[in-house]
C-alpha cells in the first residue's frame, strides 16, 4: 500500500539563518531543493514555522520569522501550510500578529518553542490572553513540550478546552506517559510524533491502544531531523496496521486541517 503523507511538524528556511539542521553543511539542503527532498521520500504538504536561534531582541525579530513563512508560502504554494509566532511578554503584537496572519487565511500558530524566544509559562494569563484570540480565528497551537512544561500545559488545557493543541514531541518513557495521560484527560490534546520517542518499540502501538488513533500526526522536525527516520518509524512497524498508518501520516492532519 502505498501512503500520502504530511509532514505536521517541520521549520522551513529562506536561507541560512534559519537553517537550524546540526549537519548542514554535508546535507546539500536549501530553500530551493527543500520540496525536492521531500518529494523524493512522498511527502506532499509540509506545516509548521520558521525558526531562528538567535536571540530575540524584540518582538519585530518573530514578526520577521513570520513575514518568511508567508514569503515561503508564496514559494511553495500548496506543498507548505505556514505556522506563526507569538509571544505572551508582547500581548498586543501578539494579538495584532494573530489577526494578520488570518487575514493571510493561516491556521496554524507554533510550534511555539518558549526556550529559544525566552520565555517558559504556558499557564500564564498574557498567553491565556492570546489563546483566547486563536480561538475566535479557529487557529490550531502547536507546542513543543519538555518536562519542565508538563504542569503548565495541563493547566492551559484545562482552561482552553475550545483550542485545539499539538503536543510536539513524545519524548522518552516519563514524557510519553504524561502525554498520554493528557490525551485521555483533554480531547482536544493532540501528538505529532517528531523528535525523541518513535525509535522505542512498541511506543506508536501503546499510543494507540490507550488514546485511539486519531490523534496521532507524523512530523519530522525537518530540517533538526530526518524525515525517513520518521517514515521508517511508521511505515516499517509490524506492530501497525495499514489503516492506522493511513490515518498518522496524512488522514489525521487533513481532518485537523480541514483539507
Amino acid at each position: 500500500m502505498t501512503f500520502e503523507i504530511i509532514d505536521f511538524h517541520t521549520h522551513p528556511f529562506l536561507d541560512e539563518r534559519t537553517n537550524i539542521a546540526a549537519h548542514k553543511s554535508f546535507c546539500n539542503m536549501s530553500c530551493d531543493n527543500t520540496k525536492e527532498i521531500f518529494k523524493s521520500l512522498g511527502v506532499f504538504k509540509i506545516c509548521g514555522s520558521v525558526i531562528s536561534l538567535s536571540k530575540k531582541e524584540s518582538f519585530e525579530d518573530i514578526r520577521k520569522n513570520n513575514d518568511e513563512a508567508l514569503s515561503l508560502a508564496e514559494l511553495y504554494g500548496a506543498f507548505y501550510i505556514p505556522g506563526f509566532h507569538v509571544h505572551p511578554g508582547c500581548v498586543e503584537e501578539s494579538i495584532s500578529e494573530i489577526r494578520r496572519m488570518s487575514s493571510h487565511g493561516v491556521k496554524l500558530c507554533g510550534e511555539l518553542v518558549p526556550y529559544l524566544d525566552g520565555w517558559e509559562d504556558y499557564s500564564s494569563e498574557e498567553f491565556s490572553a492570546i489563546l483566547r484570540e486563536l480561538a475566535k480565528h479557529n487557529m490550531i497551537v502547536s507546542l513543543h513540550s519538555m518536562e519542565s512544561y508538563d504542569d503548565a500545559m495541563d493547566e492551559m488545557l484545562l482552561s482552553h478546552r475550545d483550542v485545539i493543541v499539538v503536543g510536539a514531541h513524545p519524548g522518552e518513557y516519563p514524557d510519553f506517559i504524561r502525554h498520554i495521560e493528557r490525551m485521555k484527560k483533554f480531547e482536544n490534546y493532540y501528538l505529532d510524533i517528531s523528535g525523541l520517542g518513535p525509535h522505542r518499540y512498541g511506543m506508536l502501538r501503546r499510543a494507540i491502544d490507550e488514546v485511539g488513533e486519531d490523534r496521532i500526526l507524523f512530523g519530522s522536525d525537518f530540517p533538526t531531523c530526518s524525515p525517513a527516520t520518521f517514515i521508517g518509524s511508521v511505515l516499517l512497524d509490524p506492530l501497525l496496521s495499514d489503516s492506522e498508518k493511513e490515518k498518522i501520516f496524512s488522514l489525521n492532519a487533513r481532518k485537523l486541517l480541514n483539507i
